[in-house]
């Protein structure tokens, strides 16, 4: 009997971590001993139906619902016969919370809270009579049904459950059922829209599991994944899932490699890989489908059908089997309760109707979808905006179908002001992205009048670089983060050494990029970013610009569009293939970057130059000289879309000596030349290591500035620099930089005692006013969808910084320091950065690929 009772314990073990396959082994063990002849008869009914319960547990993960049910009817049966009354009803009500359980993991809701409503009464019972013996059993059951109430949209009742745990757990010393139900509690967070929230209630259960449970981590990852996804962050949900999938799929816990599969699909079909969601999705659909999920099933059925109804809409005439499909599916869908999925293949079947010329049947179609719930997921309500706009456009009512996408952006800024953290912020611009583009699509239909132009200028507005549209509030890395910042730190410092010394990097490799995707996403749950403003209008823009020109550039599928404001009006210049614009911007830059090395041979250099040139050539006669009788000589303010964010616009024939600033959006321009911002004076020069030019070039720019303060190759470690930062005027950075395209805010500087990256210097409680960064490539950015660009001098702007002077090219040495001492000659004189800058550039433009940004 007692080695049958320790190999139930054994399984208990292993199948709270998430191993139901090695509890099995140890279950049927169990069994085994207990038909030894001779074991007391009340004894052996009792370890064997504790056995029989944890072995429904894990049939039911790894088999099917059935499976686990069948272990609990023979277990209930036997029950009948147990002649001690007290331990009878103990064990009878522990069988309710395991079958509640079992009819939650496949959706059957309210019939598993009738059963677990029966489990917390008999606990309670014994609380109130003085047993604390029932805290862990209550705590566990309360825990259940609060999650499953969550499921069913009653965030109240399921938010009361889990902080009674909690509080619960605190008291009574149960750390990982605290943080079990911490991590329930997020997700009732995140179904009713609270998605900062539930990644703060994730994270906090992060750090439990990590220390006393690790195999708990992976439920976690399910549930961050479908979190970012509502925001948009597919991509980075999609690298959560494939670190998982393979753990989930060697324990072969059913229901979670099913639940992953499925999320991993979705997250494919947001960032546009079509055949991974379909296949995804349909391997989901096949493992709920054998697990007795037909909840599930459906779902994942939904996200095989988007796939389905993506390609279908870019067709010219969608088939009708596919909208049958769709309407099947949605009758199956409301028919187990799942009201918001059936109310999105309604609207699917609605829009594929538009497109099949129908507008009149997906009318009623819709009509006949229910109203949406204030926490209907956010993409959910903009396909339905969507879809109301394309009917209204089918029935040539062009004013309801853009009042459709203004109300859907408006939704969609709402949900953006909570959110924390500029990946986030940045992320949920992917929901808009096709509202914003019908929008834009419309107006460039109304031709290329004045009125079209300012109508054109703040649909852009209104869809692009929104995270930029916010005054930052003061905030502070938090404390389990800046560690985390530190171990990238050390890592990068060791990788970087590894490489010096030609030693292998592939297992620093691994655990730099973990640590990176670790301490991303404890940044998920920091507090919103910050106050937003409101969207500019081409009159505030036209009465700041005080003699500069502006020209923000858009496309609309492949056509690129000029809006230039100058002189008091708005004119649209169309100005031909975006994608061609696109290959010629790239083929500038990687001539830069080939240009860039310090010992170039001369013969090399001609030839490379020469194609720069060439490039820049042909990128100017598109970008700028259509525009060249409205721009005249004025001083310019860029805004780019897309590849042209790496363009340094110094290069172009038509901005040689002129200053230029590029800023992510007017509105961002707008609101950093508004800006009122506390008193700021001095200037830092920063030396950090390894650049031969540095000591002399630092030692000669602070000849230029009075109040200059020096930070050597020996001072400058990053908690010197980032205290330095906070309120001074000017500072001057002179190391080396990196811009990581994956991860944009772990862009960095390098210092002498590691890594400064973007993720600290876009939290410094007061930026400085101008940042001068004589580095590599730290003007580009990770262009996400809407013109989201984020990098090291994103980071900056983002978080207060007025102007950012930086490279969007690989630039050497020697031209660096030559260029750096040329604008600081131009600041002392009392030039503006962008004057300094341009006159500075001009001397050698395709070697010092220098911009300025921001408000210049």
């Amino acid at each position: 009997m007692t080695r049958a009772r320790e190999f139930h314990q054994l399984a208990k073990t292993a199948a709270n971590a998430a191993r139901p396959v090695r509890a099995t082994k140890h279950l049927h063990r169990a069994l085994a001993l207990l038909e030894v002849p001779g074991v007391d008869p009340t004894a052996r009914l009792e370890v064997r139906a504790r056995v029989l319960f944890t072995l429904s547990y894990c049939l039911a993960e790894t088999g099917s619902l059935d499976d686990g049910l069948r272990q609990l009817e023979v277990a209930r049966a036997e029950l009948a016969d147990l002649p001690d009354v007290e331990l009878r009803e103990e064990l009878v009500s522990l069988l309710n919370g395991t079958q509640a359980v079992l009819l939650f993991r496949v959706g059957r809701i309210e019939e598993g809270i009738s059963y677990v409503d029966l489990d917390i009464a008999h606990h309670e019972r014994r609380l109130a009579a003085g047993d604390g013996s029932a805290v862990p059993s209550l705590t566990i059951t309360l825990a259940n049904r609060g999650t499953a109430y969550g499921e069913i949209d009653q965030p109240d009742a399921a938010a009361r459950d889990l902080f009674r745990v909690v509080e619960l757990c605190r008291e009574h010393g149960h750390p990982i059922q605290g943080a079990r139900a911490t991590h329930a509690l997020g997700n009732v967070l995140r179904r009713a829209g609270d998605i900062p929230g539930a990644l703060r209630r994730y994270a906090e259960a992060n750090r439990v599991f990590q220390e006393l449970e690790p195999g708990l981590l992976l439920r976690l990852r399910i549930d961050q994944s479908e979190a970012l996804i509502s925001v948009g962050l597919a991509d980075e949900a999609g690298r959560l899932l494939d670190e998982v999938l393979p753990d989930l799929r060697r324990q072969k816990v059913g229901q979670d490699v099913a639940e992953a599969e499925l999320y991993r699909a979705a997250a494919a079909l947001l960032d546009g890989d079509l055949g991974l969601a379909k296949r995804m999705a349909g391997s989901a659909q096949r493992r709920l489908v054998r697990r007795g999920s037909p909840g599930w099933a459906a779902v994942a059925a939904l996200i095989a059908l988007r796939v389905d109804a993506t390609k279908a809409l870019e067709s010219r005439r969608p088939s009708e089997k596919v909208v049958a499909r769709a309407m099947e599916l949605a009758g199956e869908l409301a028919a187990r309760r799942l009201y918001d999925q059936a109310a999105f293949a309604q609207i699917l079947a609605a829009r594929l109707e538009v497109r099949r010329g129908d507008p009149a049947r997906a009318e009623r179609l819709l009509r006949s979808v229910p109203k949406s719930r204030r926490i209907e997921p956010i993409d959910h309500r903009m396909v339905l905006r969507l879809c109301r706009a394309e009917i209204a456009l089918a029935r040539g009512n062009r004013r309801v179908a853009l009042a459709q996408a203004k109300a859907g952006l408006a939704e969609l800024g709402q949900l953006r002001d909570k959110l924390g953290g500029l990946e986030l912020v940045s992320g949920a611009a992917l929901h808009g992205r096709e509202l914003g583009e019908l929008a834009v699509r419309l107006v460039l239909e109304e031709g290329d009048s004045s009125a079209s132009a300012k109508r054109l200028f703040t649909w852009l507005e209104r869809t692009r670089a929104q995270m930029y549209r916010y005054d930052p509030v003061e905030s502070t890395l938090d404390s389990e983060l800046g560690e985390r910042i530190t171990e990238v730190r050390r890592l990068s410092r060791s990788l970087l050494l590894a490489r010096l010394d030609g030693a292998p990097t592939a297992a620093l490799e691994a655990r730099l990029a973990a640590s990176q995707r670790s301490a991303m996403r404890l940044g998920w749950s920091a507090s919103p970013w910050g106050t937003p403003r409101p969207v500019a209008t081409p009159a505030e823009v036209m009465e700041r610009l005080d003699g500069r020109a502006l020209v923000s550039f858009a496309a609309s599928g492949d056509e690129l569009i000029a809006l230039a404001l100058a002189g008091g009006r708005v004119r649209m210049v169309r100005l031909g293939s975006a994608a061609q614009a696109t290959e010629c911007a790239r083929r500038l830059h990687a001539d830069l970057n080939a240009l860039a090395p310090d010992l170039l041979p001369p013969p090399l250099r001609e030839v490379i130059g020469a194609s720069a040139r060439r490039e820049a050539e042909k990128l100017d006669r598109m970008l700028l000289r259509p525009l060249a009788g409205v721009l005249g000589d004025r001083e310019l303010v860029v805004v780019p879309t897309g590849a042209l964010h790496v363009v340094p616009w110094g290069v172009l024939p038509t901005c040689a000596g002129r200053p230029v600033v590029a800023a992510p959006s007017a509105t961002s321009w707008l609101g950093a030349t508004r800006r009122d911002r506390e008193a700021a004076g001095g200037v830092l020069l920063v030396r950090g290591p390894g650049l031969q030019a540095a000591q002399a070039e630092i030692d000669r720019l602070a000849g230029y500035h009075v109040d200059a303060k020096l930070l050597g190759v020996t001072d400058a470690r990053v908690s010197t620099v980032l205290e330095a930062l906070d309120g001074v005027g000017i500072a001057h950075i002179a190391a080396h930089g990196e811009h990581e395209s994956e991860n944009a805010l772990f862009s960095r500087l390098e210092l002498v005692d590691g890594a400064l990256f973007a993720h600290e210097v876009g939290r410094v409680r007061r930026p400085p006013h101008q940042v001068v960064l004589a580095a590599c490539e730290l003007a580009l950015n990770r262009v996400r969808p809407g013109d989201e660009p984020l990098g090291f001098a994103g980071a900056l702007l983002a978080g207060g910084a007025r102007t950012v002077i930086a490279a969007s090219s690989k630039v050497g040495d020697q031209p660096s320091a030559e260029a750096m001492a040329d604008f600081h000659a131009g600041l002392a004189t009392g030039r503006s950065p962008a004057v300094a800058l341009a006159e500075a550039v001009a001397a050698d433009p395709f070697r010092r690929p220098f911009v300025c940004l921001g408000s210049g």
